[in-house]
């Protein structure tokens, strides 16, 4: 195949494939693909395992220029990136590069992820993240700036950590160090992808910095207000992508039919969304009510959860076809918790059937929950305090976390009984989310907050220890409920 025949391939091209350029080489497995543009994998070039960038369609030349310019731009100024052994252009086809493949490497993404869940700044995570920021530092030291800066451009192969994809690579004064400026936006870039709970520990993570890179003082205040905006941005980059086709997301819409799912997980829900009711029926039942159908499903080994949003006769229908499904609602909804590291069973598909673009019955497809819900779970010590005391810390402070997170991002629940919380790997998830919203108006949220807040504690008799014990805790919108004696 021609290199100008791969813009034409798509998302998945048949592998391996044979490129006629540099000599020829041959395409084993794909890593990273934007189809018509980019194809990131591992070939085989002279008898060897590469990597291979290669670039087409209208954008290549550019592309394979930033590129280059990126790699010699680390090269020169000394920071461990893999050797380029080989690059080229081709008129009308496109370009590529071809790295040192570093076998057995593994992302700081992939020691994050080992650690992600510990209490926050654990020695884990200092570890990881004090190893990103000291190479973040050696970069900007030298007038270097990563601006896709995250834990998955870092690589660890051996000792050595290696800064990758030279396409984000920008130098504003090569071998001077970075103006604050920039040290600012580039660390607010990368402080704003870390989990919220970490904030508190901003300043005893700039040390691993400021101990390689000193040149600036760096004010608290100007990172903090970086990172908010970084994180308002990304948020809004995200909720787009959840609606439209992507590297993320397969999103296919039609007259009869609108259907999205994690690209991950497409392969194996397939045969579940052609036929979404066989699923249903086959499964598990939970809920079989007039307005929704509930079921656990065995998916290629995976259990997962699938909800039918019925539609009960004509008139319920007319309330319905002309706007957005409540499948749709809790599938937009629930990646926004999930994207904020409020937990919550991920959302894997959504499916609504239509006719002529109006809107019949929905599926939606998430993870499934095997933890207790709150109640269960605090049964004990409602039933016979003194025999347990009160709930264990940890379940309180996750409890505290998850309502000081719903508070910081505006984000009221709308029906927080307590079947809708589960304690699952350390945390309490949020289900059903049919009635969440973000809202933008902070007088909005403080009233729908206080409605959630007492929904919530109405699980429990108000005269009882563990009612009082919550009231107690829980935090509070100023203005929205009675001061506490």
């Amino acid at each position: 195949m021609k290199l100008a025949e791969l813009a034409q391939a798509g998302r998945n091209p048949q592998l391996p494939l044979r490129l006629e350029m540099a000599g020829g080489i041959e395409l084993i497995s794909l890593l990273r693909v934007l189809p018509g543009q980019r194809y990131v994998g591992v070939a085989l070039w002279e008898g060897r395992k590469v990597l291979a960038k290669l670039l087409v369609g209208s954008k290549a030349q550019r592309h394979y220029q930033r590129e280059l310019a990126g790699v010699r731009a680390l090269h020169q100024q000394g920071l461990a990136t893999p050797e380029l052994l080989a690059d080229g252009t081709l008129e009308g086809e496109g370009g590529w590069l071809l790295f040192d493949y570093l076998g057995g490497a593994d992302s700081l993404w992939d020691a994050w992820r080992e650690v992600e869940r510990d209490t926050p700044l654990s020695d884990g995570q200092q570890a990881v993240l004090g190893e990103a920021l000291a190479t973040i530092a050696r970069m900007h030291a030298v007038g270097l700036a990563q601006e896709d800066l995250h834990l998955d451009n870092l690589l660890r192969h051996g000792d050595t950590l290696y800064v990758i994809d030279g396409g984000g690579i920008k130098a504003e004064s090569p071998g001077e160090p970075l103006s604050r400026d920039k040290v600012l936006a580039n660390l607010g870039v990368f402080f704003a992808q870390l989990p919220t709970a970490l904030d508190p520990f901003l300043e005893e993570l700039l040390v691993h910095y400021l101990l390689v890179n000193g040149e600036h003082a760096l004010p608290l205040e100007a990172l903090q207000k970086e990172i908010a905006r970084v994180r308002r941005w990304r948020l809004g980059d995200f909720m787009a992508k959840v609606a439209r086709d992507c590297s993320l997301f397969s999103v296919v819409r039609s007259a009869f039919s609108l259907r999205a799912v994690r690209r991950e997980a497409e392969p194996t829900l397939a045969p579940l969304l052609d036929e979404p009711d066989a699923a249903l029926q086959q499964g598990r039942r939970l809920k079989d009510g007039a307005t929704a159908t509930v079921a656990q499903v065995l998916v290629a080994g995976r259990d997962v959860l699938i909800k039918r949003y019925n539609i009960k006769g004509l008139m319920h229908w007319l309330t319905r076809f002309w706007r957005p499904s409540r499948a749709w609602h809790s599938w937009r909804e629930g990646n926004r918790l999930d994207f904020l590291g409020i937990a919550t069973p991920r959302p894997l598909a959504v499916l609504e059937r239509r006719f002529c673009w109006l809107r019949g019955r929905a599926y939606l497809i998430t993870e499934y929950l095997s933890g207790q819900d709150i109640i269960a779970r605090f049964k004990p010590y409602l039933d016979n305090p003194d025999r347990a005391g009160v709930p264990p810390e940890a379940e309180l402070q996750a409890l505290d976390q998850l309502f000081a997170a719903l508070i910081r991002e505006r984000i009221s629940h709308g029906d927080l009984k307590g079947t809708n919380l589960f304690w699952q790997d350390g945390r309490w998830a949020l289900i059903d989310l049919d009635a969440v919203r973000h809202h933008r108006s902070q007088h909005g949220f403080a009233k729908a907050f206080a409605r959630d807040r007492a929904r919530f504690l109405r699980n429990w008799p108000a005269d009882s220890a563990l009612f009082q014990l919550l009231d107690k805790r829980l935090p509070q919108v100023p203005g929205t409920c009675p001061e506490r004696g």
